[in-house]
């Protein structure tokens, strides 16, 4: 199917150009097909290499540790799975059919959150969920166009994303600029400016690529708002390598380079996001899931219920971890005696188990789809998504007054390999059961996980990923079904 994509020249076949033995990549691999030729910028400047490059590169060696997972015996079966066919594939592109699924693809967005400890917003077991989606509403997609068979283009993106062990960026959000004239006088609307026999040509931006640079795919797709022009009317998915396609990275907000004892998060590098620029982008028919249908457009919701599961899934699990740190530092601070301070424990261990509950309810009213697949409830995804984005600022504040001063005066490795400083240090700021340098390096790693630019890009991109609370509540308006408690009021009311 990728004969007819136009990729640049010296971009890269391997995996997933060409046919390879088995369906898994090693990190090695993984790392290797992002030399492909992809144009990315960084700093003002155009990366060589993004592998190799400080900001880019070290995110791409914690995603490639995802990959190795995959052949480690213990970690085997929460990345992979094994089809009807014998086959082993990624547990990404896994089908929920049934209940015990998503109990078992919930061990995969488990063993992902923790890799980054939640600060990935965008990690590489949720876009295949997009492709899922399509798979779960395709009977609406097969009668919507005689000229490209989007359902038969549906089959084969979840097929050739399941045999290529690929990582694919999700794009929906255009541009910032000024709406108040619309958005078809938008000069950044994705949209079709030529349509050929074999594909479309499209130009326009999407904006908030988390992951693209370090992704090989783009899913990207429009929602459609009053006085939507018909030629934003695309959906589609291609390599981050095709011609045209050029990708802007936002300032960096981690500490590559720096010494883990320092930023034992930060260092490890980060979800990059990208402004995507489409410079007279050819996308051929067979890369289309759909083109001038805004119904199709419409759909996006239903499609995405898979994507918010995730989301609110890997928010509990985020959630929980908040729990274990919390506990970890009442220990050290000897703390734990203080009513006050249990309170503070408490608070985020209701709102783990908020969510928990949101994200099992979830499960247990799935619906099967259009195709058989098991569509988790939208309302409790809706309304656990709403709890979370309106309590996570909460959360965060909780689990640093739980450190007290301990974010303040932190300090850095090298003072405590200073031969003067070094051992007044050691004496003077030992917790319980723990070495001042220990203490030290946990209140560093809170301190990258709620408040260092690393934890601020992270709480902005929950609030946004997650939709913004008003769009929740219009959400929940519009599609909670109210009908027959009302019916049953009317009647206990005497009306």
């Amino acid at each position: 199917m990728d004969a007819t994509l136009t990729l640049r020249e010296g971009a890269s076949t391997t995996p997933a150009h060409q046919a390879r033995k088995g369906c898994l990549r090693t990190g090695k691999e993984y790392v290797e097909s992002l030399r492909d030729g992809r144009r990315v910028w960084t700093g003002g400047q155009e990366v060589e290499d993004v592998t190799a490059n400080p900001v880019l590169g070290p995110g791409i060696s914690l995603l490639a540790e995802t990959f190795d997972a995959q052949f480690d015996p213990a970690l085997r079966d929460v990345t992979t799975i094994v089809g009807d066919d014998g086959t082993r594939t990624s547990r990404s592109w896994q089908l929920i059919t049934k209940p015990e699924d998503f109990v078992e693809r919930r061990k995969l967005i488990e063993y992902t959150t923790l890799k980054t400890a939640g600060s990935f917003g965008r990690p590489p077991d949720l876009a295949p969920l997009i492709a899922v989606g399509l798979y779960a509403r395709k009977p609406i997609f097969e009668h919507a166009s005689q000229d490209v068979d989007f359902s038969r283009n549906i089959d084969t993106y979840l097929e050739y994303g399941r045999r290529n062990n690929i990582i694919a960026a999700e794009v929906l959000a255009d541009p910032q600029a000024d709406r108040s004239a619309g958005s078809s006088a938008s000069k950044g609307l994705l949209r079709v400016v030529e349509r050929r026999k074999d594909g479309v040509i499209l130009r326009g931006a999407k904006s908030v690529g988390s992951i693209a640079a370090q992704a090989d795919e783009i899913i990207f797709s429009n929602l459609t708002r009053p006085d939507f022009p018909p030629e934003g009317c695309v959906w589609g998915a291609i390599p981050v390598a095709t011609e045209g396609l050029k990708l802007v990275c936002r300032e960096s907000v981690s500490h590559p380079g720096a010494d883990p004892f320092d930023h034992p998060l930060a260092s490890r590098g980060e979800e990059s996001d990208q402004l995507i620029i489409f410079d007279n982008v050819f996308v051929p028919n067979e890369r289309l899931f759909n083109v001038g249908d805004p119904e199709l457009l419409k759909l996006y919701g239903p499609v995405t219920l898979w994507v918010h599961w995730h989301i609110l899934s890997r928010l509990a699990v985020k959630a929980d971890l908040f729990v274990g740190i919390g506990q970890l530092v009442m220990d050290v601070l000897g703390t734990a005696q203080i009513p006050q301070v249990r309170a503070y424990l408490a608070e985020l261990i209701c709102y783990a188990q908020t969510l928990k509950a949101f994200v099992v309810a979830a499960e247990r009213l799935a619906q099967p789809s259009e195709n058989g697949v098991l569509a988790p409830d939208v309302n409790m995804l809706t309304a656990g998504r709403l709890h979370s984005i309106e309590h996570y600022p909460r959360i965060i504040h909780t689990v640093q007054e739980l450190c007290g001063q301990g974010l303040v005066m932190r300090f850095q490795k090298a003072d405590f390999a200073n031969s003067e400083i070094g051992p007044l240090l050691d004496e003077l700021l030992p917790g319980r059961n723990m070495s001042a340098r220990d203490k030290n390096r946990l209140m560093n790693f809170i301190w990258d996980l709620t408040t260092d630019s690393h934890a601020g890009r992270t709480e902005l991109f929950e609030n946004v990923n997650a939709t913004p609370a008003n769009f929740l509540r219009e959400r929940l308006y519009r599609e909670y079904p109210r009908e027959n408690i009302m019916s049953v009021a009317r009647d206990l009311a005497g009306i």
